[in-house]
């Protein structure tokens, strides 16, 4: 059974940093992609960042672009998102999920992604 969790999440200052973890376990496929998305209170999910085992080259949203960074620790089979200078509009629920074919131009895509992880509350106070 495949399985996410995240953790990390948290109350913050505007500017102020966070790291995400996405511990994945019972996946051994060699294609996939891993991505992060955030859900805030009335607004649809959005990709924020995704990497891929075919592709070396991670993607951002244009929002986070220059402040996030996504990496991963095969050892730890874990993901990371490390979120630098953060805003108030970042607060958001933050998921992360694999996705086990991955198509570039979709990243974003949440309907890509086949196992999700449960959510980690990210409050950025002004």
């Amino acid at each position: 059974e495949v399985q996410l969790q995240a953790s990390g999440g948290g109350l913050v200052q505007t500017g102020g940093f966070l790291r995400l973890s996405c511990a994945v376990s019972g996946f051994t496929l060699d294609d996939f992609a891993i991505g992060w998305f955030r859900q805030a209170p009335g607004k649809e999910r959005e990709g924020v960042s995704c990497i891929s085992s075919s592709d070396p080259s991670p993607y951002y949203a244009d929002s986070v672009k220059g402040r996030f960074t996504i990496s991963g620790d095969n050892a730890k089979q874990t993901v990371y998102l490390q979120m630098n200078s953060l805003k108030p509009e970042d607060t958001a629920v933050y998921y992360c999920a694999i996705a086990t074919t991955f198509a570039r131009g979709s990243w974003t895509a949440a309907g890509m992604y086949d196992y999700w992880g449960q959510g980690t509350l990210v409050t950025v106070s002004s």
